[in-house]
């Protein structure tokens, strides 16, 4: 009898057993739509043509290094499947992709969509579908609205921080300035401008003479520099995308125009602003950056840049290295690959969000010494630092300290 018991209390045991491992592995790994043991499903929109096609350069990058990570063994063992579309820069289009990757891919999250315009196109729908829109790659300042819009975050330093450092700068350099501004109408263009003025504060109605707004459906902004010029302005604030950038470096070279010339970070590429504008063209113009810059020999025996190079030579060979986009595109990959690590076998929606919003102090190696990646649920604004920088030769040289600028959504 004493036998019989002892083998039904072994039995009982392990049944417990049993049944506790497998409530540890269902409680270790939980799926939403789009990851399952094997994949991660993960959506993209990119201006692949259109006005803003220069940034395409970033969705391919990305497209290169999870093809990197896939051969490495993948995330925790499973592969990413990035899907990604061309929106030409058309918010109507945006929309139409987002549903497309949501409602019939069936992505897990909606990665690094670019442009301001299209970007609000789908803001509400992707909080409403409580589908992640992470890391979407503008600097517009109401990305970071964890209250609202608990499914949105940004990545880049936001607009309205980058105008305020230069109007800083300004302030204390050129007081007198009289301020040119010359800005994409749209949102994106609009939250640099707002920046610049509360930089400025009660100084801005003076300084500023002259605000000319561009349409991206203009094939040339020529005419919009020489009335910017007639007003006698001696700073030039240009707030452009990369194609309209080139065209107003080269256009103020043209008309004889010498302002003390600044160029927003996101259309400061040497290999796709600078360079088809004409270096010559392009000295002495200050911008700011939060990356290390390809050009910049200083890197040249930096192991991050070192790595990244390597990366570009054989995963992406026919990317131009001299591109801003594709130190972007590496950057905030590796940021995404840090927050899929941490969710771990915990590939929800919620836990997506929850990780993005938890990294503290993270590094990828082509930020600038200084600056440091931290987010927390109340702070959607993962990059908060600049540094300023003037173009030399055919490079940009930084100069002064890493700057810290938040501004909330």
């Amino acid at each position: 009898m004493p036998a019989v018991t002892g083998k039904l209390a072994a039995a009982s045991l392990a049944l417990a057993l049993i049944a506790a491992s497998t409530s540890i592995a269902s409680a270790q790994k939980k799926y939403d739509t789009g990851a399952t043991d094997t994949e991660i499903k993960i959506g993209n929109i990119m201006p692949y043509s259109g006005p803003a096609s220069a940034y395409g350069i970033i969705g391919r990058t990305e497209a290169a290094y999870f093809k990197k990570i896939n051969e490495e063994g993948g995330i925790n063992g499973r592969k990413i499947n990035f899907i990604s579309y061309d929106d030409a820069y058309s918010p109507p289009k945006t929309v139409e992709q987002a549903r497309k990757l949501v409602e019939s891919d069936e992505v897990l999250l909606i990665f690094n969509s670019l442009g301001t315009p299209p970007n609000s196109a789908i803001h509400k729908y992707m909080n409403s579908k409580k589908v992640p829109q992470l890391f979407v790659a503008t600097g517009a300042t109401k990305w970071n609205d964890p209250k609202d819009f608990p499914w949105t975050m940004g990545w880049q330093p936001n607009y309205q921080s980058e105008t305020q450092i230069y109007a800083k700068w300004l302030l204390k350099n050129k007081p007198d300035a009289k301020i040119a501004v010359l800005f994409q109408n749209d949102d994106y263009g609009k939250d640099y401008v707002k920046g610049l003025k509360d930089g400025l504060g009660a100084k801005a109605a003076s300084m500023i003479v002259a605000e000319e707004s561009y349409e991206t459906s203009e094939p040339t902004i020529d005419s919009h520099i020489v009335k910017l010029k007639s007003t006698g302005a001696d700073v030039f604030m240009n707030i452009t995308t990369p194609k309209f950038a080139a065209q107003a470096i080269k256009k103020v070279a043209e008309v004889g125009w010498k302002p003390l010339h600044f160029l927003n970070n996101v259309s400061g590429s040497v290999g796709s602003v600078l360079k088809p504008a004409g270096f010559e063209n392009a000295q002495d113009i200050i911008s700011a950056d939060y990356l290390k810059d390809v050009s910049d020999p200083q890197w040249n025996n930096d192991p991050g840049m070192k790595e990244f190079l390597a990366f570009m030579t054989k995963y992406f060979p026919d990317g131009d290295k001299l591109d801003h986009g594709t130190i972007v595109g590496y950057g905030v990959a590796q940021t995404l690959v840090q927050v899929l690590k941490q969710c771990g076998d915990d590939l929800t929606r919620a836990n997506v969000m929850k990780q993005a919003a938890s990294l503290k102090n993270f590094r990828t190696e082509v930020l600038l010494p200084g600056i440091q990646i931290n987010t927390s649920p109340t702070d959607f604004a993962p990059i908060s630092q600049l540094q300023l920088e003037k173009f030399k030769g055919e490079k940009w040289d930084l100069f002064g300290d890493v700057i810290s600028a938040d501004v909330g959504g």
